[in-house]
C-alpha cells in the first residue's frame, strides 16, 4: 500500500508538530509520522514537560520550608510518589492528548509508527500496530530530535543506572542519587529529587556548573545548589561504577573528593545529548552529515537533497524547543517558496531551577572568546523592592553592551522567574535596541522586571534605587 502527501514531517517533537500544524494552516496535504501515539515529541512527552511539573512541585516545597522565616510553619510534607506521579502523567497526557486533538482539526495525517527513506521521494512506515506503508511525498521535514548521551564507562546492566526519561518516570525516590553531569537537566532533576527527599551528589569534570554560561550569574545559582545538595563535587570524573549488595558503588577521580568510593541507591547520567541522525535510511538519500553527527542545512533548513528540510536538534546546537519552533515555520514557508531565513540575533536559553538562570544574545564569555568590545552593566535584586517583598535577593541583571552604539548585544539574569523574563531581552537585541531605550521604557512596580531598566540605568550611572556613579 502507498499513499501520496504534499509534505511528510518525520518526528512529532516541537520542530515536527510546528511544521506539521503550520503547513496545514497554509493549505497543504500533510502526513506527520512519530513513534508515540501522539505528538509532542522528547520535549512534551520525557522532557520539558514533566521536568517543569516537578519542578513547580520542588519550589513549592521549597517555599514552604522557607515560609518558617515568615511565621507560617506547614510542617514536614508528605510525598505520596504515586500521586505525584499521576500528576506529572496528567500534565503530559493532556498537553499530548491536546496535540492529538489538534492534528485531527486541521486535518494532518497523524501516523504511530517508523518511517525509513527508500529515496529522496518516499518511504516505508513500520506502524507500531502492525503493517507498513510507503509514503511518497513532495516534500519533506526530517525533525528526529535527540536522546541522551551515553558514557562507555557508565552503561552497565543495572535499571538503577538511569537517564533523564528513567528520572522521569519517578519510579521511586532514592535516599541516595548521584548525578553524573552539571549542566541544565542535571541541576534541574537533582533539584527535584533532593526537594522530595533524596541526599543529592552532583559530580562534573569541568571547574564550575553549567559550563559556558558567565560565572557572575553561575555563581548566584551554585549558592543555592551547594545547599539543597548533599555534596557538589568539581573538576571530578567518575571513573567505575559497579553493582555491590547495598547499591551501586562509585569511584570518583578528583582532587577535592574526600570519600573516592562511595555507594548510592541510583545514578543519573546526565553529560548531554546527541542527534538522532542514524537507523532511519538517511544514506538512501542525498542528506549529508557533519562530522558532529549534526545534518548540514542552509538558512532555509534545506538540506543537501533539494526535496528535504531539517529542523531541531538535528541540525545543530542549542537543542531547545523553542529553537525548533522557530526552524519548523521556517522551513515550511521556504518550502513554499516564499522569502524567509532562520537568521536570529538572539536565541534564549533558560535553566530552571531555583533560582532560574537565564540568557540571550552574546554572553559576557563569548564576547572574552571572541574579543568582542563590550561593557557590561549589572543590576543585583537586594535593590529590588519585589525581590526584596518575596524574601528573593538572590539575584541579578546584567546586560552586554556595545561601548561604541551602546546597543544591547546580551542579556543575562539569575532569579526567581528570570525564564519569564528573558523574552524581554531577546526583543531588546532583536530590534536593536539602545541601553537608553531601555532605561527609558516604563516598567511597572514592583516587578522583578524593574531589574533590566534598572541595568541599563546603572549603565548611564542614572540608577535611582542603587547608587552606582558611571564610571569615566
Amino acid at each position: 500500500m502507498s499513499t501520496k502527501t504534499q509534505l511528510l514531517v518525520i518526528g512529532g517533537g516541537p520542530g515536527g508538530y510546528t511544521a506539521a500544524f503550520h503547513a496545514a494552516d497554509k493549505g497543504l496535504q500533510v502526513t506527520l509520522v512519530d513513534i508515540r501515539k501522539n505528538p509532542g515529541g522528547v520535549c512534551t512527552w520525557v522532557g520539558c514537560i514533566p521536568s517543569k511539573a516537578l519542578l513547580h512541585i520542588s519550589k513549592l516545597i521549597h517555599e514552604a520550608a522557607e515560609a518558617k522565616k515568615w511565621g507560617i510553619d506547614f510542617g514536614t510534607p508528605k510525598i505520596d510518589i504515586n500521586k505525584l506521579r499521576d500528576y506529572k502523567n496528567n500534565v503530559v497526557n493532556k498537553l499530548t492528548g491536546g496535540l492529538g486533538q489538534l492534528a485531527k482539526m486541521r486535518k494532518v495525517n497523524f501516523i504511530e509508527g517508523k518511517a525509513s527513506f527508500v529515496n529522496s521521494s518516499s518511504v516505508i512506515v513500520e506502524k507500531t500496530g502492525g503493517g507498513s506503508e510507503e509514503i511518497i511525498f513532495d516534500s519533506c521535514i526530517i525533525a528526529t530530535g535527540s536522546i541522551p548521551t551515553k558514557v562507555p564507562g557508565l552503561s552497565i546492566d543495572s535499571p538503577n543506572v538511569i537517564d533523564s526519561t528513567g528520572a522521569l518516570e519517578l519510579i521511586d525516590i532514592p535516599k541516595k542519587l548521584l548525578v553524573v553531569g552539571g549542566g541544565y537537566i542535571g541541576l534541574e532533576l537533582g533539584s527535584v529529587y533532593a526537594a522530595i527527599g533524596s541526599k543529592v551528589t552532583v559530580v562534573e569534570m569541568m571547574p564550575g556548573l553549567l559550563p559556558g554560561a558567565d560565572r557572575d550569574l553561575v555563581n548566584v545559582l551554585a549558592k543555592r545548589i551547594d545547599q539543597i545538595m548533599e555534596a557538589v563535587y568539581l573538576e571530578t570524573k567518575v571513573v567505575e561504577v559497579k553493582k555491590v549488595k547495598n547499591g551501586l558503588q562509585v569511584r570518583f577521580d578528583g582532587a577535592n573528593v574526600k570519600e573516592p568510593v562511595q555507594v548510592f541507591d541510583k545514578v543519573l547520567v546526565s553529560v548531554g545529548r546527541r542527534p538522532v541522525t542514524t537507523g532511519f535510511g538517511l544514506e538512501n538519500t542525498k542528506v549529508k552529515i557533519d562530522p558532529k553527527g549534526f545534518i548540514v542545512v542552509n538558512s532555509q533548513m534545506r538540506t543537501d537533497d533539494i526535496n528535504i528540510y531539517a529542523i531541531g536538534d538535528i541540525v545543530g546546537n542549542p537543542m531547545l524547543a523553542h529553537k525548533a519552533f522557530a526552524e519548523g515555520r521556517t522551513a515550511v514557508e521556504a518550502l513554499l517558496g516564499n522569502k524567509t531565513a532562520f537568521e536570529p540575533n538572539a536565541i534564549p536559553a533558560v535553566v530552571f531551577t531555583d533560582p532560574e538562570l537565564a540568557w540571550t544574545g552574546l554572553t559576557e564569555t563569548e564576547a572574552k572568546e571572541k574579543g568582542i568590545k563590550y561593557e557590561v552593566a549589572k543590576y543585583p535584586w537586594a535593590a529590588s523592592g519585589k525581590a526584596t517583598s518575596i524574601d528573593r535577593n538572590d539575584g541579578l541583571t546584567k546586560l552586554i553592551i556595545d561601548p561604541d552604539t551602546q546597543r544591547i548585544l546580551g542579556v543575562g539574569m539569575v532569579g526567581v522567574g528570570a525564564g519569564d523574563m528573558i523574552a524581554e531581552g531577546t526583543l531588546a537585541i532583536e530590534m536593536a535596541a539602545l541601553a537608553k531605550d531601555l532605561a527609558l521604557t516604563i516598567h511597572p512596580h514592583p516587578t522583578l522586571s524593574e531589574t533590566i531598566s534598572g541595568a541599563a540605568e546603572v549603565y548611564y550611572g542614572e540608577a535611582i534605587e542603587y547608587y552606582r556613579p558611571k564610571r569615566k
